[in-house]
């Protein structure tokens, strides 16, 4: 979410306040709303199919079996419902901090960043939604508003790179306690993702992460503009065909783990490329399932 906030300050220097939440509601809000009724209810489908829900619910009535799909078939797109929600907020909040914040937010450190983790660590136990594990309003906002006001600071940045090397090993170290720590634990659970271990682990990650890619990741090819220019198909599309080929496979083959995981990767990635291809190119489709708008490119 850091990235996120970093994208939006950087989108509002070229854009006004008014194309901003337009652009972003189209992009962002249209898919993880209307595209549930009118396309991800196939996920949802392939959710409950996977969970034993359809057995279930076998005497639902139809329509409301059809909602129930929907929502289910949200899947990753509940980030970009909380990337909306918070885009909306910061208009509100940059007519009233009026770039204050931003101009302090120069002046942040390597040993504020890293002991911003007790930050982060506080927001984790809050504005968590009770059923819903991934809304967890506080410690995505929290990482939102920290990339749009520091990170998006080229001065931060450069002290970052500076320290790429301690924040990369720490990272790795980290992931390494939090692996043995949890192993077996439902990583995706609050009994996990509210603890102190997780919360470091997540944080120092996110700075080291920032800090290598600053000092060795400016690079451009065809091969990486070609992701680029895919990138948000991949995000869109790439859970459904995970979500159908573990099924088939499961139900109907006796694959060994690692092939298992080897095809589900390969239609993800195959998948979501070609899903990509066929839907921006279908007028209405396009917009309401990608958010695409305009002519097609």
């Amino acid at each position: 979410m850091a990235v996120s906030g970093m994208s939006a300050r950087y989108e509002l220097v070229r854009r006004s306040e008014k194309e901003f939440i337009k652009k972003r509601t189209g992009k962002l809000l249209v898919p993880s709303t209307l595209g549930l009724l009118v396309f991800w209810w196939i996920l949802g489908y392939y959710n409950l199919l996977i969970g034993g829900g359809l057995e279930q619910m076998a005497a639902v009535p139809k329509p409301v079996l059809f909602i129930i799909m929907a929502v289910s078939g949200i899947g990753p797109l509940w980030y970009i419902q909380m990337l909306w929600i918070f885009s909306v907020l910061l208009i509100w909040v940059r007519r009233v901090e009026k770039d204050r914040l931003w101009k302090l937010g120069e002046k942040a450190n390597v040993p504020f960043l890293v002991l911003f983790a007790i930050v982060i660590w506080g927001a984790a136990q809050i504005l968590n939604t009770p059923m819903i594990v991934v809304y967890r309003f506080g410690i995505y906002g929290v990482g939102f508003f920290v990339g749009y006001f520091i990170f998006s600071q080229d001065e931060v940045m450069e002290r970052l790179e500076k320290c790429w090397l301690p924040l990369t090993v720490c990272a790795v170290i980290l992931a390494v306690v939090f692996t043995v720590m949890y192993w077996g634990r439902p990583y995706a659970e609050h009994s996990v993702l509210d603890t102190p271990l997780c919360s470091l682990f997540a944080w120092i990650a996110t700075i080291a992460i920032l800090a290598f890619m600053k000092k060795w990741g400016n690079i451009s090819n065809t091969f990486t503009r070609w992701m680029a220019a895919k990138s948000w198909g991949l995000y869109l599309f790439h859970y459904l065909f995970i979500a159908m080929t573990a099924y088939y496979l499961t139900m109907y083959t006796k694959f060994p783990a690692v092939l298992l995981y080897f095809f589900v990767a390969a239609a993800g990635f195959a998948g979501a490329y070609l899903a990509n291809e066929i839907i921006r190119r279908i007028p209405v489709l396009r917009w309401i399932v990608c958010g695409i708008g305009g002519k097609k490119k």
